[in-house]
């Protein structure tokens, strides 16, 4: 007993030495927090203020206006432009294949090109335009250098091609035009510059080289640039040929801007295709693109995942969600007057997140039929359990998870809520497999 009582003083006083260690070492560590947060203020105060620093760049009257995209006085971006652009690069860029599709012409019903922009050194079509822009800087400019607000695919494209073409290139998240005043660099933006739109146009040239009797293009729309380029190349060259922008459901600001005849602002929200997420398209690009357009169709996010699922399973290509778009109008039906016809997707980036690609897989199973959510309330008496997983298993189907619950269900005590993530073949296996459920089991929900 004497022992027992030793051994519980023992521990208590351990255990007030742990706390009293953990105390004081919390206690050591917060002063150094404070001493550290001390030191950099009195280091802050310390450096000279710069005129820069002393400028607010949240007031609106500082703003400074990009002279190559005035939304006032926009510029139409012309053919001649166009071929320019295609002289300049030819040398510097991907010609990339335009692929016919046999599996998916075969499944939807049409005669399916690919145009494979993400096969660009950087992954995406922005390439094109940022090395026309470059190329077409004056001599005193390209020593400068310049500067673009993106953190995406045009960002890419100016560092590399500037690396090649030895022209400094600054990206900046915000306030790049101001930035760039200052230190005399040259704005170029990613959508709307006329340079860009012209890059951007070489697209449509190369297209009607590889499918010469192409009845329609699928175009992605995000600030218009692509779209504006394409038209004016494919309209000039072949005026039937249709030109079908393809948007986002969470950002149709090119929609938005062809109704109001003018460029206005859309709200937006989260998006598999964050390169088409422009709530403002351009002005020079709307002007340019809006006369030749022949339709602009919106498709939904879940559509736009199994299209990223199917072009991995059939084409092997790993594809942005603003790359897939045009997939995407095909899958939902949103062209059926383009069926038995020639129609070229252009597949324009593939620098998709690693997260985002597994999610995206995965919800395009689900939206396939492939992926279910299976909830079945069974006897909580043992081999209640057993028994499902068996007529699953009998139906060819694959448990991927499970997990149960007991409290909140509203059926008698001795039952169990079991919810099961399982894979399927397709649609009609899920009903075959709801059908046997049901015959099984009162309560049944597939999702």
């Amino acid at each position: 007993m004497a022992i027992k009582k030793n051994g519980a003083k023992q521990l208590r006083k351990r255990l007030n030495s742990e706390c009293a260690d953990g105390l004081a070492y919390s206690k050591k560590v917060r002063k150094l927090h404070a001493q550290m947060a001390e030191a950099e203020k009195t280091l802050k105060e310390a450096e000279p203020q710069t005129e820069a620093d002393k400028i607010d760049y949240d007031d609106e009257s500082l703003v400074i206006p990009d002279p190559d995209c005035d939304p006032e006085h926009p510029r139409t971006v012309t053919f001649s432009d166009i071929s320019s652009a295609m002289f300049n690069i030819k040398s510097g860029v991907v010609h990339t294949p335009c692929s016919k599709s046999l599996q998916l012409s075969n499944l939807y019903g049409f005669e399916l090109y690919f145009k494979k922009e993400y096969l660009q050194v950087t992954g995406s079509f922005k390439e094109r335009g940022a090395r026309y822009a470059l190329s077409h800087l004056t001599a005193a400019e390209r020593k400068i250098g310049v500067i673009a607000a993106s953190a995406g695919n045009h960002a890419l494209a100016l560092c590399y091609h500037g690396k090649l073409l030895n022209i400094p290139v600054t990206v900046a998240k915000d306030y790049a035009m101001r930035f760039g005043k200052e230190k005399g660099l040259k704005y170029i933006n990613g959508y709307d510059a006329p340079d860009i739109l012209a890059g951007q146009g070489t697209i449509g040239l190369e297209i009607l080289e590889q499918v010469p009797d192409v009845d329609a293009v699928l175009v992605p729309v995000g600030g218009g640039g692509l779209i504006a380029g394409v038209a004016v190349a494919i309209k000039t060259l072949k005026p039937e040929c249709h030109i079908i922008g393809i948007e986002t459901e969470t950002c149709a600001s090119f929609t938005a801007a062809i109704k109001e005849g003018r460029p206005i602002a859309v709200e937006t929200s989260s998006t598999l295709a964050d390169g088409l997420a422009v709530p403002t398209v351009g002005g020079n690009s709307l002007k340019t693109a809006a006369p030749m357009i022949d339709q602009i169709i919106t498709v939904s996010e879940e559509v736009i995942a199994l299209s990223i699922l199917r072009l991995i399973e059939v084409e092997k290509a790993v594809v942005e969600g603003a790359g897939a778009v045009g997939l995407a109008a095909i899958i939902s039906n949103k062209v059926p007057h383009l069926k038995d016809k020639k129609v070229v997707c252009i597949l324009t980036g593939g620098n998709i997140d690693t997260t985002v690609l597994g999610r995206s897989i995965e919800r395009g199973l689900a939206v396939d039929g492939r992926l279910v959510r299976i909830e079945v309330v069974v006897s909580d008496r043992p081999g209640g359990i057993a028994e499902l997983t068996t007529h699953i298993a009998h139906s060819g189907a694959s448990i991927k998870d499970i997990f149960h619950e007991r409290a909140w269900i509203s059926t008698d005590v001795f039952s169990v809520k079991v919810k099961i993530i399982a894979e399927t073949r397709d649609r009609t296996h899920v009903q075959e497999l709801e059908a046997l459920l049901k015959e099984k089991y009162k309560n049944v929900t597939i999702l």
